[in-house]
């Protein structure tokens, strides 16, 4: 075994053998003694039943009740009621003295308690008033933007609107000029209306031609036989504008006949004149004004047309 691999071992294990075996041997040899029934130790006390007595005669069991008088049984029960109620009123007072701590206690709980809730309604109270506050105040911002892009909106639409109606101004008086005109193209190709002696729309003539010339045939020219040009209506008489001033060029008048001949109208520097000098406007106003045209009861009653006078220093 590997407990005992040693001598030394080996001998403490028979010695230690050998003392519990003479332990053994000996309890069993003396043993211990003991008494049956074993001895008692104090003081003996005489058998009885009560707590006092009187006589010479020990009985064996208990005696009957003794009979007692009226005064001894007054003297023995009345500290008894009295210790009684004095316990009673103890523990009445113990009582109302525990509900009455009990009931501070509840009451200042309940105390606590009501205060906590109200100061939690008050937060939330607050946070709902502040939230609603933010609402409100978007809400606000948001009818305010929306409004500003609507009042943004009505200004681009009626601006819109006033340039269409402008321009539908302007179209509508150039198609009346052009009407009164008899087809008279601006020659920049946007213009409307047309003028020839066909059934079909368009400006009959060349584009070399003078606009001003009545003729539809031909290489075209600047009209410098004839300067007179109001529809098919032929001038009666051409007088001749003064020349006061050392200019020349081209002046356009654009005049306004009635049925009769007469013109009524005269603006001098029209498109195609080549020189604005005022004198020589002033001149070809005059004269233009002076001319007369045959009559036709067919034509418009303020019929349009030009006169354009050639000013030259060398004649």
């Amino acid at each position: 075994m590997a407990f005992l691999d040693t001598s030394h071992k080996r001998k403490s294990a028979i010695m230690t053998s050998i003392i519990a075996a003479l332990i053994l041997l000996i309890i069993f040899i003396f043993g211990l003694t003991y008494l049956d029934p074993p001895e008692e130790y104090g003081i003996a006390v005489n058998f009885g039943t009560t707590d006092y007595g009187s006589g010479n005669q020990q009985p064996t069991e208990a005696l009957k009740p003794a009979a007692q008088s009226e005064p001894e049984t007054e003297n023995t029960e009345q500290p008894v009621e009295e210790v009684v109620e004095d316990v009673q009123e103890e523990v009445v007072e113990e009582s109302a003295a525990s509900e009455e701590t009990s009931e501070e206690v509840l009451t200042q709980a309940n105390e606590e308690a009501i205060a906590i809730k109200k100061k939690e309604e008050a937060r939330k109270r607050e946070e709902a008033e502040a939230k609603a506050e933010t609402e409100r105040k978007a809400e606000a911002e948001r009818k305010a933007e929306a409004e500003r892009k609507a009042a943004i909106e009505r200004q681009r639409i009626a601006e819109e609107k006033r340039i269409e109606e402008d321009r539908k101004a302007k179209e509508a008086k150039r198609k009346n000029l052009d009407a009164l005109m008899g087809g008279f193209s601006d020659t920049d190709g946007k213009a409307d209306g047309g003028e020839g002696d066909d059934d079909k729309p368009g400006d009959k003539g060349k584009v070399t031609g003078d606009p001003y010339a009545s003729g539809y045939y031909g290489v075209g020219g600047d009209g410098s036989g004839g300067n007179y040009r109001l529809g098919n209506r032929n001038a009666l008489n051409r007088p001749k504008p003064d020349y006061p001033c050392n200019e020349e060029g081209k002046v356009v008048v654009k005049i306004t006949v009635d049925q009769s001949g007469m013109v009524i109208a005269a603006e001098p520097g029209a498109k195609g004149t080549t020189n604005s000098a005022l004198c020589l406007l002033t001149e070809a106003k005059e004269a233009a004004l002076k001319t007369k045209f045959n009559k036709d009861g067919k034509a418009p009653p303020k019929q349009v047309g030009y006169i354009i006078y050639n000013f030259s220093l060398s004649e």
